[in-house]
């Protein structure tokens, strides 16, 4: 489980959370995402390039701004994935001291005019600067189309012009902290793509999709919550080596990772014996409550 960080009242606004680097319980959240191992390789060697190749080399010959982006579904992984993504990249550099900071966006929105467009440009040239001058420093941009919003899509309600002037800024400080501060590397997440600026995606060195888990990654998955819970509760991990387990495990599929965890802890609770005395809980729990979360999603999908 992630420990939270001291609470510093000092944080400046905009930034909710300050990590120093490295630090084990982000790296376990790196090995916690299932996916593809190849493609966290890829990952990782990106974000490694920034810090090694970027400061040394001129960006007319590299374009380099210092930006990953990594888009996909809710309950992928996305936002713990940059949290490990940055364990691992301080992690490689022995001899650095990195801090990661955690910008959270909704703080920075505003309805008065002006004031969301002045609040990002003093979160980039101030708060984020100061903290790459110091020393490496890694950015999550949680939501970024909260701060990128693609202008082109936006309507003539609800003060576009203000969040153009927001976008504005964003674009305006990422170049600015591409020249400045070649030791700086932002981490964006988004759920909506589609809704992120064209030339924010542009700036981007690296838009990386976090799918929906495949059946072996719910399989990994599954079986890793089902060994941790057979910690305390010894019965619950014989589970995994029954007959159905693997008809169980196809039912997953089209479950983000969060949500196979959370039907875990729904099979639990879908029985008060099971819920007294985990230990009775068995494949049928299982499959019943995949059965309840695929329909929830289906039903939700209709309502949208």
């Amino acid at each position: 489980m992630t420990k939270n960080p001291p609470t510093d009242v000092s944080l400046p606004k905009g930034i909710h959370r300050s990590w120093k680097l490295p630090d084990a319980s982000l790296g376990a959240l790196w090995d916690s995402i299932v996916m593809d191992e190849a493609r966290k390789k890829q990952l990782l060697s990106q974000a490694i390039v920034n810090f090694t190749v970027r400061p040394k080399v001129e960006r007319t010959v590299l374009p380099l701004h210092g930006v990953i982006l990594l888009v996909g579904p809710p309950g992928t992984g996305k936002t713990s994935l940059a949290r490990g993504l940055a364990h691992r990249v301080a992690e490689s550099f022995p001899s650095g001291k990195f801090r990661l900071l955690e910008v959270d966006p909704h703080t920075l929105t505003s309805s008065a005019m002006g004031k969301t467009q002045r609040a990002v440009a003093e979160l980039f040239s101030q708060s984020i600067a100061e903290a790459a001058a110091v020393g490496p420093t890694i950015v999550l941009l949680d939501e970024v189309e909260t701060l990128a919003a693609d202008r082109s899509k936006l309507s003539l309600e609800a003060n576009p012009v203000d969040v153009h002037r927001a976008t504005d800024a964003v674009l305006v400080q990422l170049d600015i902290l591409a020249e400045q501060h070649p030791h700086l590397l932002f981490v964006a997440t988004s759920n909506f793509p589609q809704a992120v600026d064209s030339a924010f995606m542009s700036r981007c060195d690296m838009v990386m999709e976090v799918p929906l888990p495949g059946k072996e990654a719910c399989k990994q998955i599954l079986i890793e919550c089902l060994k941790g819970l057979a910690k305390t509760f010894p019965h619950i991990g014989k589970i995994a080596s029954g007959a159905q387990f693997d008809a169980c495990v196809g039912e997953c599929v089209g479950l983000d990772g969060r949500a196979i965890r959370k039907v875990v802890a729904n099979a639990l609770a879908a029985d008060p014996q099971v819920a007294i005395d985990p230990n009775k809980l068995s494949i049928d729990h299982l499959r019943s409550a995949i059965g309840q979360a695929k329909q929830a999603r289906l039903q939700g999908g209709k309502q949208r």
